[in-house]
This record gives structure tokens, sequence and C-alpha cells, in this order.
């Protein structure tokens, strides 16, 4: 899943980075208003972590940026202990969630989980697709009762497929879900082929059945729909 960390403390920062990108979480940063708004209106992202403070904008009038142009996107609003104005403008305005500084990074990455299960998961835990069952917490997946050994790429891509499942996904999405932003400046997305294909023999091999379709000229699609 791909975060962006909107925050100008630049320790604070690289220390939610640091911890997220461990979370095998694909992290993007930014310590500005307009260095945010460029990424907001250039990318999409799963969650914004976005502090409200910075010093050159208002984090709420990245909020309404966020809102009117990826609503799907999840938001949790980093605070202050004393802005409970911000926290209700916030959530007024559509933010998910708010943690209020100083704060246990684990509490952090529980309230992130939260929001992409109630996004992309109706907020279970457990994600079943016919054979496959996948622990989001402990980021284990099962085959037919029978645990397998994937990497965090291939993980993070059949998540991926799982949470889009019935939707063309191209290989730049792909690409740029699992390597981040900077992926724009690739020469070839031949690298996506690769993970796909180790996905795939996998999967195979833990009798499972290949649901990738590749749609020619398209892109990608995870179905058992015909």
């Amino acid at each position: 899943m791909k975060v962006l960390i909107v925050e100008d403390e630049l320790e604070l920062l690289d220390t939610i980075v640091a911890y997220l990108s461990n979370e095998n979480y694909i992290c993007e940063k930014a310590t500005t208003f307009f260095e945010a708004e460029d990424k907001l209106l250039s990318f999409k992202y799963d969650i914004v972590v976005l502090d409200i403070t910075l010093p050159d904008g208002s984090g709420i009038d990245l909020l309404k940026i966020i809102k009117s142009n990826s609503p799907e996107t999840g938001v949790l609003i980093l605070s202050a202990k004393n802005s409970l104005d911000d926290k209700l403008s916030g959530l007024n305005l559509g933010a998910d969630d708010y943690i209020t500084k100083p704060f246990h990074l684990a509490e952090l990455n529980s309230r992130i989980n939260s929001l992409i299960r109630r996004q992309k998961f109706d907020g279970n835990e457990i994600i079943t697709f016919n054979e496959f069952v996948i622990n989001t917490t402990s980021k284990t997946v099962k085959i037919h009762d029978k645990s397998i050994n994937l990497t965090k790429k291939e993980y993070n891509l059949l998540l991926f497929f799982i949470a889009n499942k019935n939707k063309v996904l191209t290989k730049e999405g792909i690409a740029e879900h699992l390597w981040g932003d900077a992926i724009e400046m690739a020469d070839s997305y031949d690298f996506v082929y690769t993970h796909m294909g180790n996905l795939r023999r996998k999967i195979k091999k833990n009798n499972g059945i290949d649901y990738l379709k590749t749609m020619y000229g398209l892109g990608y699609k995870f179905t058992d729909l015909e």
C-alpha cells in the first residue's frame, strides 16, 4: 500500500517513513504545502498521513484537494495536543481519523491498517478470495489452508490485485503502487513482469488457480469471471 506522509518536522518525518517502510508500505514524503500539493495532483495514494500545521499553508486546504481529486484516499490527520477545532474541521471535511502528537509509531501503524481494511476490505482483517486467505495483520497468505512463502513485493502485488479484483490495472499503475513515485524515472517496467511471473509460479506450485488475466494492450485483471 502506498502512503504519503506530510510533515514538516524532519526528524519525525524520517522516523515515520523508516517505521512504515519496515511494515511493507511504500512511503513518499512531503515537508511543505506546495510539495504535498504537487504530489497529490500528480500521483495516487491509498493513505495520506497529514500534518495540519505546515510552514507555507494549511493541511485543511490539502485535505480539500484530496477529497476533491481522490475521495477514495484515506486521510489520517496528525494534530497538536490542543487543536480540537482543527480536528473537527478535518473530520467534517472527510478525514477518516486523527492521532494526537506525541504518539507511538505502533499506534499510527494500527490506525493506518484499520483505515486500509475499512477502505478496501469492509473492515476485515482476514481477506478471503476463493482458495486464497490473506491475514492483513500478520501479512501471511494461505492457499487451500497451506501457507505459502511470498516476498514483500509478491505479497503486496497479490493484495493489490485482490483489493482491485475485476478491475484492469496497468503495468505503470502497478509499478507506481509497489515502488513509489520515483518509478516514473524508470527506463522500462520489465521488473513488473518478473514479479508477476514469480507470483504466478508460486500460486500454481501451491495448487492455486492463476486468476491473473492479461488484458492485451491494457494491463492485467485479477478475476474469476469469464
